[in-house]
């Protein structure tokens, strides 16, 4: 049971990094010589890196811990 949750829980991380990739490439598209448009931007990827890695912390915390009470 405990190889299943890793490897499913290794699944969830490679999608999350996947979409996460794809929401930040969409964020940026085709990049003007506009500074207002490049600061947002910048903070729209930042946002989603941090959403993301709130998300895989989670997934470390809950599925992929080594349980210390064995």
């Amino acid at each position: 049971m405990l190889t299943i949750k890793k490897s499913v829980s290794y699944i969830l991380i490679g999608l999350i990094l996947v979409f996460t990739i794809i929401a930040i490439l969409g964020i940026w598209g085709l990049i003007d010589i506009n500074l207002q448009k490049i600061m947002l931007n910048t903070l729209y990827s930042l946002l989603v890196i941090f959403a993301s890695s709130a998300v895989i912390l989670f997934i470390f915390t809950v599925f992929i811990r080594d349980d210390d009470k064995k």
